[in-house]
């Protein structure tokens, strides 16, 4: 089938649905540009990410994004 997603494709609501987490983590921590958002691949960069630009403990972070996420994952 020519109309048929492939295994790496992404819907418009996976597209939706990671611009909002996206914009639900900027608004969280808003130390982060829009690009650094776009470019984040993972939770577990995520936490890096916040580590770094805060300079909180790593589990605290961990914790701080796992409440945020609830469940959902930034990996594509």
């Amino acid at each position: 089938m020519a109309n048929a997603p492939t295994a790496g494709s992404r819907s418009p609501a996976d597209d939706t649905d990671r611009q909002d987490v996206l914009n639900q983590i900027g608004t969280r921590w808003n130390r982060f540009s829009k690009q650094e958002l776009s470019a984040l691949k993972s939770n577990d960069e995520l936490v890096d990410q916040v580590v770094a630009k805060y300079g909180i403990a790593k589990d605290a972070a961990q914790s701080q994004v796992d409440a945020l996420m609830d469940g959902r994952n930034l990996t594509a």
